[in-house]
């Protein structure tokens, strides 16, 4: 019986997501798969290297996720750098994830009929095509299959439920949710509370933290801030709640690359409007907790899975779709088991309740299918990276892809001044990738224009200021100070930084020996300004 869902749930998401299957690399996928050396060739060293939460590739990343990697490397030996299979890795584990959510619906009370209905919504739901499309989020993915086996394994086999929880972590932080989500059912059942293994799952997650904490402060991630007035962050933080909530429930609001401005103003719409929804969200957990019911389960789950991206710890980049992949699995529950109780507390003759759960069932239907559709024209935008950014652009005409896009638009057409100015409002919104502007062909007339240049120069200190601040940079970060002091025509420092660089030793070293000759070369030429250092592409702009 779960094996042909299996089938019919892998085949739906196959056809929902055809439209990405053959979609390129794009953004972090640079980094993750296509550029990453390590995870090209299965060895025991690159295995060692993957493993280490202090290595290159954890750095790299900005994340300590291991089985993520190794999975990417295992998929890098069968499909190489055809995009198509690794794509199909993605759809096939998002399948997976779907069937068992409904299936741990399923075993927390909710009628099957519903339970597998909620499955099927999750996989097709608007929001997650991010997660989906985008093949270095394969974490949230896979992350997704190992949590909800976790849950599933937890009340008869507590030591594979934990295996599974320490794959899921080692996937992707995100998996912490499964901790409090495995406590309330024991709780909520009534079952012996299993505090032992409780116990170890958050001395894991507590050891885990020390190494994903360190790696995420030390790539610079948190550098940018929402807003650093504190009731401004609070306001920002409660208003996208509830952008989260609509595009759970009507997925309006899908974006690549979201972009929304903080909560400057008291009167700020989605501040306002999140005041009364997260206050009947509190009521409503409370009246669960009090009548321990399993519904509590969920309204925690949805909170915790949250909680790590509401800007608690700040991030450059504070909202996307994909993070609600792993809130929306506790909407689902709660909102079915708070359905269920509410129907059963009508006072209907059997007539009409047969007649009102007919409708229900025709409007899910109407969901579903509303929902593959809207799926599918989401996953055409995956066909190429610019696509993403007119995406993107078009839904926030003043972020940061829009003015990027505006910025070649004024290049190729000649005017310096406007493209500068574009490039100076995306500067304001976080973009740094001075390496990726030096080398891309639109700005070639205006290369050497003093006013393109200080734009360059302004980005590439934020990389030299962020630079001091890191204990034993990895070779390619010190690479990276060595091209922003070169771009900032610093070469003395550019000098030392690359020298440093090739003294801490790595898998550039030979490239490094031959930038580094090349650079001594120029500089006793005395043209150093005609030297670019290799940088491989790591940004969709």
């Amino acid at each position: 019986m779960w094996g042909i869902l299996l089938s019919l749930f892998i085949g739906a998401a196959l056809v929902v997501y055809r439209p990405a299957l053959q979609g390129p690399f794009v953004s972090d996928d640079f980094h993750y798969v296509q550029y990453n050396s390590y995870i090209h060739e299965l060895s025991g060293e690159n295995l060692w290297v993957l493993l280490d939460p202090t290595g290159p590739a954890t750095i790299a990343i900005v994340n300590y996720s291991p089985v993520q990697l190794i999975v990417h490397a295992l998929a890098w030996q069968v499909f190489g750098a055809d995009t198509g299979g690794h794509h199909v890795v993605n759809v096939v584990l998002h399948a997976t994830a779907s069937l068992l959510l409904a299936a741990l619906l399923l075993s927390c009370g909710i009628p099957q009929l519903a339970a597998l209905a909620s499955g099927v919504l999750f996989l097709v739901h608007p929001a997650n095509v991010e997660a989906v499309a985008w093949i270095s989020q394969l974490k949230s993915s896979l992350c997704m299959v190992f949590s909800l086996a976790a849950l599933l394994a937890w009340r008869r086999h507590p030591g594979w439920a934990s295996a599974l929880f320490v794959l899921a972590l080692c996937t992707k932080a995100t998996a912490a949710f499964a901790l409090p989500v495995a406590l309330l059912l024991d709780w909520t059942r009534k079952d012996r509370v299993r505090w032992r293994w409780l116990v170890l799952w958050a001395a894991v997650f507590a050891l885990y933290s020390v190494a994903e904490f360190s790696t995420h402060q030390r790539s610079g991630a948190a550098v940018a801030t929402l807003h650093d007035t504190p009731l401004v962050l609070m306001r920002t933080m409660a208003a996208l709640s509830l952008r989260y909530g609509v595009m759970a429930t009507t997925s309006w609001g899908v974006s690549a690359f979201q972009e929304p401005d903080p909560a400057v103003s008291w009167l700020d719409p989605w501040w306002l409007c999140s005041v009364p929804v997260l206050g009947l969200l509190g009521w409503r957990l409370w009246i669960c907790a009090r009548r321990r019911s399993i519904e509590v389960v969920f309204w925690v789950w949805v909170l915790v899975s949250y909680a790590p991206v509401s800007q608690i710890f700040p991030f450059l980049y504070p909202m996307a779709d994909r993070y609600l992949y792993f809130i929306l699995p506790g909407l689902l529950g709660g909102g079915l088991l708070m359905g269920q109780e509410m129907l059963e507390r009508l006072p209907l003759q059997t007539g009409a309740r047969t007649r009102v759960t007919q409708g229900l069932i025709g409007v899910a239907i109407l969901l579903l299918v509303g929902g593959g559709v809207r799926s599918m024209e989401r996953a055409r935008i995956w066909r190429s990276g610019g696509l993403l950014v007119a995406d993107s652009a078009a839904n926030y005409p003043d972020g940061m892809a829009a003015n990027l896009m505006r910025a070649k638009q004024m290049a190729l057409g000649g005017d310096v001044e406007a493209a500068v100015a574009a490039l100076r409002r995306a500067q304001q919104r976080g973009y740094n990738r001075f390496q990726r502007l030096e080398t891309d062909a639109a700005y070639a007339a205006m290369r050497r224009d003093p006013r393109f240049r200080a734009v360059l120069s302004d980005m590439a200190a934020t990389w030299i200021e962020r630079g001091r601040h890191k204990q034993s940079p990895t070779q390619m970060e010190l690479t990276s100070i060595s091209h922003a002091h070169l771009i900032r025509g610093e070469y003395a420092e550019a000098l030392a930084v690359l020298e440093r660089a090739l003294n801490v030793g790595g898998r550039y070293t030979n490239q490094l020996r031959t930038e580094l000759a090349v650079l001594r070369t120029a500089i006793e030429a005395g043209h150093p300004e005609s030297v670019r250092l290799g940088v491989p592409a790591s940004d969709l702009f």
